[in-house]
């Protein structure tokens, strides 16, 4: 049987809190197998994000972290920080919610594109050019060059997250963590980036934890489903069966409030 490429087993994440300590993950198992996508859902609050910030070890620092994370048959825990930084862009990559976050306000697109091919590959400064051209054609920019002057508040939201995916994919990694990509996005946006993500992974194989509270672009895109509530996994499975036969109570008030919608085509 093939490994998978992501294996967590019994994570837990404590934050203390001036109400005393909070488990905002507890006890969490879930496998990801290289090419696919795994849904993870939720309600705000629910540990979703927190659980993505475990498998980069980018936890606060007074969180306590409990279990095992496994990405590549590395154990994520025995890595030492210079370690990490080498595995994130390269194998493990992540594009956030609102890419202002994850954008550089006062470097041009083509500055943290350029820097990013060149820290990570060994590019040359012409190389990385053209590269950033390419990386920027495909994921549906027009006049790359352009861009490549530009600085992220010249850019609309939709064209943001686009540079955000372009310099996530840069390095080609492994596995795509995309927590709440497309939130800040109106409708027909949010069908555009995810369809871009769905053609960009099926073109490089990778791996992608998609983490959103949108059950429609669950089902849409992703293969299997993990269901938390109040730091727990509630329930998982295969997309068809957790979502069209949820067992869980929390399930089923989820998807009975989905709306239906077709997410690659929603205008």
């Amino acid at each position: 049987m093939t490994q998978p490429l992501l294996s967590i087993e019994g994570i837990s994440v404590t934050l203390p809190t001036p109400r005393g300590l909070l488990r905002a993950v507890d006890h969490v198992d879930l496998q990801l197998e290289a090419g696919r996508t795994l849904g993870v859902v939720g309600e705000s609050g629910c540990g979703k994000t927190m659980l993505s910030r475990a498998i980069l070890q980018l936890l606060p620092k007074r969180a306590a972290l409990k279990g095992r994370i496994v990405f590549g048959g590395r154990d994520m825990a025995s890595l030492a920080s210079e370690e990490l930084r080498r595995l994130r862009g390269p194998e493990l990559a992540v594009v956030f919610q609102d890419p202002m976050t994850s954008l550089n306000p006062v470097l041009t697109i083509g500055t943290q594109l350029i820097e990013t091919l060149q820290a990570h590959l060994g590019m040359d400064t012409a190389e990385a050019i053209r590269r950033s051209i390419q990386l920027l054609s495909e994921v549906g920019i027009p006049a790359p060059e352009q861009r490549l002057r530009q600085y992220p508040h010249q850019l609309s939201g939709g064209m943001r997250q686009r540079v955000a995916i372009a310099i996530a994919l840069s390095c080609e990694p492994k596995l795509l963590i995309a927590d709440e990509p497309t939130t800040a996005l109106d409708v027909a946006l949010r069908g555009q980036i995810m369809a871009l993500l769905d053609d960009l992974q099926r073109e490089q194989g990778l791996a992608v934890l998609l983490i959103t509270h949108d059950l429609p672009m669950v089902r849409q895109f992703a293969q299997r489903v993990l269901v938390m509530e109040k730091g727990h996994c509630v329930e998982a499975g295969r997309v068809d069966r957790v979502l069209q036969r949820p067992e869980h109570p929390y399930t089923q008030r989820l998807v009975h409030s989905a709306p239906v919608r077709d997410v690659r085509t929603a205008q």
